[in-house]
């Protein structure tokens, strides 16, 4: 098993957090997976979220929406340009969460009209856990 866990190895607790999760989510759009298209590289499933996110990082902040969320990255909806390449901390908003899941570190894939795409390059651990509980739960609102 790795430093991570495993999905399966949840406890009552983890299974009641994913619960409550799953009923302070049930106002959002359904989540659907998402089609990859032919050129893409993405290595996980995406799933259409609508989170409040925000991003800081060489003297700028901005705020965005989530509008599909992986356990490797996301791609968000944010009116503060960003280029290829930038760098930032990242936050994501869940519903039913104490406390915003933080990103270490992001890195910009890809600008396309006022979205972008980034990838997770440091999280810490326990940030993972819950990224993959959130994630765990969106696929299991798909499955229903």
């Amino acid at each position: 098993m790795g430093a991570w866990g495993s999905l399966f190895d949840w406890g009552e607790s983890d299974m009641a957090f994913i619960k409550n999760l799953r009923h302070s989510i049930m106002g959002h759009p359904p989540p659907r997976m998402i089609e990859a298209e032919p050129m893409e590289q993405r290595q996980q499933p995406r799933f259409t979220s609508q989170f409040r996110s925000t991003f800081s990082g060489d003297q700028r902040e901005g705020q965005g929406r989530t509008l599909d969320l992986s356990t490797g990255g996301c791609k968000i909806e944010a009116d503060l340009p960003v280029v290829t390449g930038d760098a930032f901390e990242f936050r994501i908003y869940v519903p039913g969460l104490d406390w915003p899941l933080r990103i270490d570190e992001a890195q910009v894939r890809w600008v396309k009209a006022g979205t972008f795409g980034i990838q997770f390059t440091k999280i810490r651990s326990d940030e993972a856990e819950k990224l993959y509980q959130v994630i765990a739960n969106l696929n299991e609102e798909l499955d229903a």
